[in-house]
């Protein structure tokens, strides 16, 4: 897994907002790849969605 690959991806995702990231979960849940990640193995992507959800749990904690 190249996790400085995830990383990226992840501060990317982050960059578009809680509402990008929370349709980029979801299509990730739906077991779809999203813009930049089609080169991504199944293990980045379980990564990848893992640390959006940790993300926006802290989010959704606040609210």
């Amino acid at each position: 897994m190249n996790q400085k690959r995830v990383i990226q991806a992840i501060e990317n995702i982050c960059s578009m907002g809680c509402t990008t990231v929370k349709a980029i979960i979801i299509t990730l849940e739906m077991g779809n790849k999203v813009e930049g990640t089609e080169d991504f193995s199944e293990d980045e992507i379980k990564e990848l969605e893992k640390e959006l959800k940790s993300i926006m749990a802290v989010y959704e904690d606040k609210a």
